[in-house]
């Protein structure tokens, strides 16, 4: 269905651009802790245009106050609120790894810290409820996502419920959710039943019968032992094949049906929607939002990521499935920016979570699901693994052919172990260092202790070194001189300041370079690493390990290798 638009591609977040489309009242209003950055990098954004695409009027609140009427100004919808806290969980966005509240916000207006409340799904729907009593409310974006069961909080440092039951919301839309939130406005339009769609938690005064119980949230909070069990189910209940689950929360039960499942057909028409790819007008009285330079003129080739670092969460949000676009597709959104007025002929990323993952993925994990008792690339790249970097190159190649193109960078960072793994990796670096570097390519080790990279889940120190020194051979051959940017990371569960003192000597002998981005590792919901943390056990359970909990001592790592 089409919508007249009068030239104006936003989602209405005003009752005047309601009015300019023809609609008197929305189906949908989404809601977000962000500014609202019309982008197909933006989440909620995608969420919007989607759900208009296929037939629903669909409005955007970015940012509402909670101290007065803002969220009344564009009525109530007739079906559902979908809420998000934003691209980032709101905890994670206001607060340091410290627990320091951060001044600063890439994601909001003017750069200052002061439109996101803490835990903004639960605040949203408190908001929405004290002024739209009986409203359905669904939860989405990585906060709900992440805090679906029973999860270890670090600001509170405690085990919590639910955020479908801390929020009383009606609905947890899991994972990237256009297929499920879509699938929820079809169900409520046409009053049929919702509880089974893909991708989506529930709360149920019954147990659903056939899915997977795992321990309830009374024992995760009072036996770490339970708290690793239920923790190593759920992690692995987001293959897309998986069986549903089921966590009970005193007298309820918190129901997780099995995760949606998107294809490169779908995925191509999400992608291939028109966006402003600009912030809206609303917010420019108040300043720039930062986080808009970091996406412009930039293109995502795939989701999912089966890198599986132990501290991040794109497995458990994005799945451990890599699906990648259509060249045709990604080639056509090239041909949109190269065209777009003020183009200053650079595409700035062409990657994903991982942007040398894409059109690389086991074949028995798409027709078979996953395999239960190991990982794809830890300890070491699987056999069956097709890592074959031709078809990113022919990517490049045919977007630096695109009308307009002067250059095209991966900026989105690599895994190095996969470009080592392919038979013609080299043919990989070549391209890259004569192309598609801007000086520097980041890359992500984290350290160089075998006992921390073992635990964080990561290739060891020799890889890292016969990576560096290819990098470099094809800068001498291209007459380059471009570098490698490390990120590193202090305080993961298992390391010890010993550890953080043998990185240090590391990076200046070996690496000879002075390290600039050290992060202190966070604790987010729902990663095995946060679950070694709070448990201080390791991911098998089979032994103790360190965990860091002292800010100070913490703080004290990073300085080893900062000083």
């Amino acid at each position: 269905m089409s919508w007249n638009t009068g030239g104006n591609m936003f989602i209405p977040a005003t009752e005047k651009e309601m009015k300019e489309r023809g609609w008197d009242s929305l189906d949908v209003i989404l809601v977000t802790g962000d500014a609202y950055i019309d982008s197909s990098y933006n989440g909620t954004a995608v969420i919007g245009h989607w759900l208009i695409e296929n037939g629903f009027k669909t409005g955007i609140i970015p940012q509402p106050s909670l101290d007065n009427d803002d969220i009344e100004r564009l009525g109530r919808p007739n079906l559902f609120w979908s809420v998000s806290g934003g691209c980032v969980d709101s905890m994670v966005a206001n607060y340091t790894a410290t627990k320091k509240f951060r001044k600063d916000d890439d994601f909001t207006p003017g750069g200052l810290n002061n439109r996101r409340p803490d835990r903004a799904c639960i605040a949203y729907t408190n908001l929405i409820r004290k002024h739209f009593k009986n409203s359905f409310v669904a939860l989405g974006g990585i906060e709900a996502s992440l805090r679906r069961v029973a999860h270890y909080d670090l600001w509170s440092d405690s085990v919590r419920r639910s955020v479908l039951f801390d929020s009383k919301a009606d609905a947890v839309t899991y994972g990237m959710a256009e297929l499920s939130n879509l699938m929820l406005a079809q169900c409520l339009r046409d009053k049929k039943e919702w509880i089974d769609i893909p991708g989506i938690c529930y709360a149920s005064s019954i147990k659903r019968s056939g899915y997977t119980d795992i321990p309830s949230y009374e024992k995760c909070k009072e036996d770490k032992d339970e708290f690793i069990k239920a923790f190593n189910i759920f992690y692995r209940s987001n293959d897309r094949r998986s069986n549903g689950i089921v966590q009970k929360h005193n007298e309820r039960f918190l129901v997780q049906n099995p995760p949606q499942r998107i294809e490169q057909e779908t995925l191509d028409r999400i992608y291939g929607m028109d966006f402003e790819n600009r912030v809206h007008p609303m917010h420019s009285k108040y300043g720039k939002v930062r986080a808009m330079d970091t996406i412009k003129q930039s293109i995502t080739t795939h989701r999912g990521c089966y890198g599986e670092c132990n501290f991040c969460a794109i497995a458990v949000h994005q799945g451990r499935t890599v699906i990648s676009r259509s060249e045709d597709s990604i080639v056509k959104e090239a041909e949109r920016i190269a065209s777009a007025k003020g183009f200053n002929g650079i595409i700035y990323d062409v990657g994903g979570p991982t942007a040398n993952m894409y059109g690389i993925e086991c074949p028995k994990k798409i027709e078979s699901g996953e395999c239960k008792n190991k990982r794809c690339m830890f300890p070491r790249i699987c056999d069956t693994m097709p890592a074959d970097h031709s078809s990113q190159i022919r990517l490049l190649d045919r977007i630096q052919a695109v009308e307009g193109v002067k250059k095209v960078f991966v900026s989105s960072g690599i895994r190095y172990d996969l470009v080592l793994a392919d038979e013609k990796g080299k043919d990989y670096i070549d391209k890259i260092v004569k192309d598609n570097v801007s000086g520097q390519l980041k890359i992500a080790p984290e350290h160089v202790s075998e006992e921390v990279l073992h635990l964080m889940g990561k290739p060891g120190r020799n890889v890292l070194l016969k990576f560096k020194e290819e990098f470099e051979d094809s800068n001498k051959k291209f007459g380059k001189e471009q570098y490698l940017t490390y990120y590193f990371m202090a305080a993961h569960p298992g390391c010890y300041e010993r550890h953080m003192e043998d990185l240090d000597k590391f990076v200046h002998s070996r690496l000879r370079t002075n390290p600039e981005q050290v992060q202190i590792f966070t604790p987010t919901p729902s990663t095995v690493s946060t679950m070694m943390y709070y448990t201080r056990r390791d991911p098998d359970n089979t032994k103790d390990i360190k965990s860091e909990h002292s800010m100070q001592m913490k703080l004290k790592q990073k300085q080893i290798l900062m000083k």
